[in-house]
C-alpha cells in the first residue's frame, strides 16, 4: 500500500493528486469503464464493517473478505467516514492511543486524543492524509462530505464542540456551528445536497436542527425538555425527517426510544411507535469484550423505517448505574442473570403506521443496525446473544434467506456495517 502523509499538500496538489489517478486508467478509455460496470453488475454487494478497532469489506454471500491493513505508525483504530462520489474514494478515521482511561475522566480526556483522516484510493490502494493545513485541534471527526471538495469537521478542543467546514486539504475553515450553541453530531445532508440536519446537545438538551450548507439560515424542528431527540435522517424525498426521542428522564443510561418523524419546518411532528419501544443505547458482549453505540432508524429506498424493536419486557444485560458519576461514557455494570427478552428488526410503514417484523429468532437474540443495500435487494443487521458479541447478517429484504458472515476480527465482534455502491 501507497500511503502519503505530507501535511504541506496544498488544496491544488492535493485535487490534482485526487485526479490523476482518475486519468491515469482513462487510457484505454471507455472499454475499462464498460468492463468496471459489467463486473460490478454481475458481483455480489459489498459492504463495510468495523471489529475491534480495525476496518473490514466483504461480499454479502460471505466471500471475499478482506480486512486493511494500513500501516501507518501510532495509528490504534481505523473507522470509514463518506465516500466520494466516484465511488473509489472514501475518508476514513485513524485514532492514535485514547487520552482517557483511569484516572482520567473521558469529558475532560478524550478529545485530547489526537485523530487523522485520510482519503483512501480503493481501486490503487493508496492512502493520503487530508485535513492537516492549518489544524485547528488534535481531534479532528469527519462529520459529513458536503461535496468531493468540501468537508464538515467536528473539532473539539477544552473550551467545546463545533462543526467547521473545510477543504479536504483542511485549508479555508469556517465555523458551521457556534461555541456555546452545544456539541453537534449525527449530520445528515437533504438527497438535493441543498441543506443539514443534526441533532445538537445544547444546554437546554438535544434538539434537532437543520441549516444551509454554510450553518445559516437555522430551523429547529423538534425541541422539548422531556425528551431527548436525536439521529436525523432525511427520508428519500426530502421532505421528512426522521429521528427518534428517548425519555431520558426515567431511563438516564438511553436504553429506549420512539421513532418519529417531523416535516423540515418542524410541522406534523408524529410518533410513529409508543412506549420507547425502539432499542436506542445498544450495548453488547462480556466484560472482555463490550461494546456499543447509539443505534439510529433508517429509511428504505421505498420510504419504510427499519428500528430494532424491542420484545415485551426485556432489559439489556449491560445495566446502567445512574447512583454513579459517568467517567468513562459507558457507567454500566454487567448483569447477564437479570437480562431478558431482546430485540428483532421491524419495517413500519410511516404512512398508515403498520409495522412488520423482519427477524425473530428463538430464544430472543438482540437485533440491531440494520441497512438496506444499495439495490434495496437486501438488508444487513448486527445479532448478538445476551452478553455475546455481535455477528454479521445479511439476509433478503423480506426478511428470507437469512445467513450469518463473520463474528469480526479472532470473532470479537462487529458493528456498524454499511453497504457500498456496486461501482466500488
Amino acid at each position: 500500500m501507497n500511503v502519503t502523509t505530507s501535511s504541506n499538500v496544498s488544496r491544488r496538489d492535493f485535487l490534482f493528486q485526487c485526479g490523476a489517478a482518475v486519468a491515469s486508467v482513462a487510457a484505454g478509455a471507455g472499454c475499462r469503464r464498460l468492463d468496471r460496470a459489467r463486473h460490478a453488475s454481475a458481483s455480489p454487494e459489498k459492504l463495510l464493517f468495523t471489529s475491534h478497532g480495525r476496518t473490514a469489506m466483504i461480499h454479502a454471500d460471505g466471500s471475499g473478505l478482506r480486512y486493511f491493513d494500513f500501516q501507518v505508525a501510532n495509528q490504534v483504530t481505523w473507522q470509514p467516514g463518506p465516500l466520494l462520489s466516484d465511488g473509489r474514494h472514501m475518508i476514513f478515521l485513524s485514532m492514535e492511543e485514547r487520552r482517557d482511561g483511569p484516572g482520567r475522566p473521558f469529558d475532560k480526556y478524550y478529545h485530547h486524543t489526537p485523530t487523522h483522516l485520510w482519503l483512501y484510493d480503493f481501486e490503487n490502494d493508496q492512502l493520503t492524509e487530508i485535513c492537516t493545513r492549518d489544524r485547528l485541534a488534535v481531534f479532528y471527526t469527519p462529520a459529513l462530505l458536503l461535496s468531493d471538495e468540501r468537508l464538515l469537521v467536528q473539532v473539539v478542543r477544552d473550551e467545546g464542540g463545533q462543526i467547521f467546514s473545510m477543504n479536504l486539504d483542511g485549508s479555508d475553515a469556517r465555523a458551521f456551528t457556534q461555541l456555546g450553541e452545544g456539541l453537534p453530531y449525527g449530520l445528515s445532508l437533504r438527497p438535493d445536497g441543498q441543506r443539514v440536519a443534526y441533532h445538537l446537545a445544547s444546554p437546554q438538551g438535544y434538539q434537532i436542527w437543520t441549516s444551509d450548507l454554510n450553518g445559516a439560515d437555522k430551523v429547529k424542528v423538534a425541541a422539548h425538555p422531556d425528551f431527548l431527540y436525536f439521529g436525523p435522517r432525511w427520508s428519500p424525498d426530502g421532505s421528512w425527517l426522521l429521528f427518534q426521542a428517548c425519555r431520558f428522564k426515567a431511563d438516564p443510561g438511553h436504553d429506549w426510544s420512539d421513532v418519529c418523524m417531523a416535516r423540515p419546518d418542524g410541522s406534523d411532528l408524529r410518533m410513529l411507535t409508543q412506549d420507547q419501544s425502539m432499542w436506542f443505547g445498544a450495548t453488547y458482549g462480556n466484560p472482555e469484550t463490550r461494546g456499543g453505540g447509539s443505534n439510529m432508524a433508517e429509511w428504505t429506498r421505498a420510504g419504510r423505517i427499519l428500528f430494532p424493536r424491542r420484545l415485551p419486557d426485556s432489559k439489556v444485560p449491560w445495566e446502567y448505574q445512574s447512583n454513579r458519576p459517568d467517567v468513562d461514557h459507558f457507567n454500566r455494570d454487567f448483569k447477564p442473570d437479570l437480562a431478558r427478552g431482546g430485540t428483532e428488526i421491524c419495517r413500519l410503514n410511516p404512512a398508515d403506521g403498520k409495522m412488520e417484523s423482519v427477524t425473530s429468532s428463538l430464544p430472543p437474540n438482540w437485533d440491531f443496525r440494520a441497512s438496506e443495500s444499495s439495490s434495496g435487494k437486501w438488508i444487513a443487521f448486527c445479532r448478538a446473544g445476551t452478553g455475546g458479541v455481535p455477528e454479521l447478517n445479511v439476509m433478503a429484504a423480506d426478511g428470507s434467506a437469512s445467513h450469518a458472515l463473520t463474528r469480526g476480527w479472532e470473532e470479537r465482534g462487529v458493528d456498524h456495517p454499511r453497504w457500498l455502491p456496486r461501482n466500488t
